[in-house]
Parts: C-alpha cells; sequence; structure tokens
C-alpha cells in the first residue's frame, strides 16, 4: 500500500503524452483546448492608428491655426501627406495620415469653415496606437494547451484564424457494477438495492473537464461478464472509470479482472478510497474507484483529474491554504481527506467543517455547495492552517 505522495508519483511516471489533435471552425471551439501554439504573423495593428475621433496634427504645430485637408473615415487607407500647419479629420480606429504624429480629440478644438484651432494641447503622439502595440510579430500570443474562451476567440478571430487545432476530447468510459444497484428509472424491489449514482456522477464531472463520456449498462456481479464486459469498454474509450467491485468482498471481481493489466497503482493509505486500483493497457488507463458516491468522486479529483489535467497540459494548482473554523480530531491511521465548505471572512479563507456528516456511504450531500477537501495527517485545532483541494 502506498502513501498519497507517492501513489501521485506513480501515477505521474506512467502517464504518456496525448497527440490526439483535431481541426475544428472557430465558431465550435469554446471551451476546447489548443493543441498548438498561436504565433502572431505580423505586428498589430501594423500601422499607427487612432485611438480616438479626432484630428490627426503635427505635435508641432498646436500653437497655429490648422487647415482641414480632408478625413479618414475607419477601413479607408489615408491618401494624404501632411505638410505643416494641416490637419485630417480621423476616426476610432482610423490609420493616421503620413506626417501626422499626434491625435488631437474633437473636444479640444473649435472649427470654423475649414480653419481648426486648439483649445487645449495635448502630448506628442497622444492618442495614437504605435506599430506592434497589441502584439508584435513572432510573439507567442496563445500558449499550447490554453483552454479557449470567448476573449481567445476574438484574439483568433483577429487573426485570420477560421479553422483552430485542438485536443480531441479524451473519451472517458464510464461502467459501475454491484448486484445492488438500480439504473435511473428503474424500480427498487427490495430495501438492499439502491439507485445507482456513481455513473451519472463521474460521467458529469469527465464533461466538465472537457471529456467525452460513454455510460455502459451496470455490470452485475459475475466473474465471466466483468472480463469481458472490461475489455469491450477498453476498445472504445481513452480512459475506463469503474466503481464498485474493489474491496475484499467475495463478489468484488472487478480487482481480480484488473491484474490482467499493469497495476499503477493497489491500494493507498487514505480515506476515503483506500482500494482505489489504476491499471495501464497500451495508452489507455482503467481507474477502478470505490462503490460508495462519496469516495467515488473524491476518488475522481485526486486522480483522474491529475491525469486529464496532464493529457490537456492543464497546469492548475488545486491546493491551496486556509483557517480552519473548529478543532478536527482525526478519526483513522489514514490520511484523511475531510468534506467542508469554503468560507471568506475578515480577509482570510476558512474551512467550515459545520454540517459535514461522517462515514463513507452517507455523505455524498457533503459535496454540495462551496465543498472542498480538508486534508488531515494528525488532529487539527481551530485557526490552524490546512491544506484544501478544490474539487472541480
Amino acid at each position: 500500500m502506498q502513501n498519497y505522495e507517492d501513489s501521485l508519483k506513480s501515477l505521474k511516471q506512467a502517464i504518456n503524452s496525448y497527440e490526439k489533435i483535431e481541426k475544428i471552425a472557430l465558431t465550435e471551439c469554446l471551451n476546447r483546448i489548443l493543441a498548438t501554439d498561436i504565433i502572431a504573423l505580423q505586428d498589430y495593428p501594423n500601422f499607427p492608428t487612432s485611438a480616438m475621433d479626432g484630428y490627426a496634427i503635427k505635435f508641432k504645430d498646436q500653437n497655429e491655426n490648422l487647415k482641414i485637408i480632408g478625413e479618414v473615415p475607419a477601413g479607408i487607407f489615408p491618401s494624404f501627406n501632411l505638410k505643416d500647419k494641416e490637419c485630417v479629420k480621423t476616426f476610432t480606429g482610423s490609420l493616421m495620415s503620413e506626417g501626422s504624429d499626434t491625435l488631437i480629440p474633437i473636444e479640444k478644438v473649435e472649427i470654423k469653415g475649414d480653419i481648426l484651432t486648439i483649445k487645449e494641447k495635448v502630448g506628442k503622439g497622444f492618442a495614437v496606437r504605435k506599430i506592434g502595440e497589441s502584439y508584435k510579430k513572432g510573439e507567442i500570443l496563445l500558449k499550447k494547451g490554453t483552454k479557449i474562451n470567448y476573449s481567445e476567440i476574438a484574439l483568433l478571430a483577429e487573426l485570420g484564424y477560421f479553422h483552430i487545432s485542438v485536443f480531441i476530447k479524451p473519451i472517458i468510459g464510464v461502467l459501475s457494477s454491484g448486484n445492488e444497484i438500480k439504473d435511473l428509472g428503474e424500480s427498487l424491489d427490495n430495501p438492499a438495492q439502491i439507485r445507482s449514482s456513481n455513473h451519472v456522477a463521474i460521467a458529469n464531472m469527465a464533461k466538465k473537464l472537457n471529456c467525452d463520456v460513454r455510460i455502459f449498462p451496470l455490470l452485475k456481479d459475475d466473474k465471466e461478464k466483468t472480463n469481458s464486459t472490461l475489455k469491450q469498454a477498453l476498445n472504445s474509450c481513452d480512459i475506463l472509470i469503474t466503481t464498485g467491485g474493489v474491496s475484499m468482498g467475495d463478489f468484488d471481481f472487478l480487482k481480480q479482472a484488473i491484474k490482467e493489466y499493469q497495476i499503477i497503482i493497489d491500494k493507498v493509505n487514505i480515506k476515503p478510497g483506500k482500494h482505489i486500483k489504476i491499471a495501464k493497457f497500451e495508452d489507455k488507463f482503467i481507474f477502478a474507484l470505490p462503490g460508495f458516491p462519496y469516495s467515488a468522486m473524491v476518488m475522481f479529483n485526486l486522480y483522474v483529474r491529475e491525469l486529464l489535467n496532464a493529457w490537456l497540459l492543464q497546469e492548475k494548482d488545486y491546493v491551496f491554504k486556509a483557517f480552519l473554523n473548529t478543532d478536527y480530531k482525526k478519526k483513522s491511521l489514514h490520511l484523511e481527506f475531510v468534506a467542508c465548505n469554503i468560507e471568506f471572512k475578515d480577509g482570510k479563507i476558512y474551512a467550515n467543517l459545520k454540517g459535514k456528516k461522517e462515514g463513507s456511504s452517507a455523505i455524498i450531500n457533503n459535496l454540495n455547495n462551496k465543498a472542498a477537501l480538508m486534508i488531515a495527517n494528525d488532529d487539527i485545532k481551530e485557526n490552524d492552517l490546512v491544506d484544501i483541494v478544490l474539487m472541480s
């Protein structure tokens, strides 16, 4: 049995690079992950540009009456070459006329016929966007691994991209097992049966992390069926997540079936999730998670999320410090991940344990609201600083 830190090292050492890439239309790339660096092919702006409505002038002419010789609407290349004591009406986004070096705002001038008088002077280069002010040719504007939001889409459109190379969403297979579980919409025949929540919870956690999901039919506790189902499921996904069947019961067949593959992790000294198993087959991963919904969701955040972030180049740190709002007495010899809520008070971050229930099977509601996990390696006193893991 490994400790938590060593188990993470084992997983990271087993992670292969993920190079599945596709090109999609810019209009379809929201929340997708860039698979290449985006580099500026030219300076932007590539010509001095007006940042306001006003008049393009020579800085040295501000004490003079200036003749208005024309105007340059946005989108029109200027044909004027300013001489001394001349100016050109210029609009926001218009290119500056040759010979000009300053933009005098429209509210700082008086106009009589075609003569302009400056009421209030400005500094040289005022309201003029210089060449390369936004970005310069060769500059990396978006790095490989960037999650594409609306602002990135705007930049890519400005750069002229119509199709974008993104990582193909990893396919996550979800397989829940157990004779006692019933699927959505099925009635419970006796008090020993329960409705499966793992498959829908895990599926939606995976979707939130930019994955496509395939939910397989619930698997009954059958040794031969377990072996064949596992192999079939692996053929159609990149990561297979199973729930149930990994502890010490006579009907826990998944733990036996997984032994056919390269075992990365076999039990970790943590609570919940001690019986987690992680295996690898070629470039695919199997995460065998506990059957208790709370335990399964915690293990997803601690291990599956680690793999997905590595594959999709998401450099995120989910661990931060917080003050504990009450004493906590450790319940086991394991490293404990304790459900808490995050609160902000007097400029500080607090981990609040109020209302959190104990036990492995009865506390799925512990993960509601602003839920996180407090890491407890020992008893903790009120107002002590603790490590907190954010949930997905």
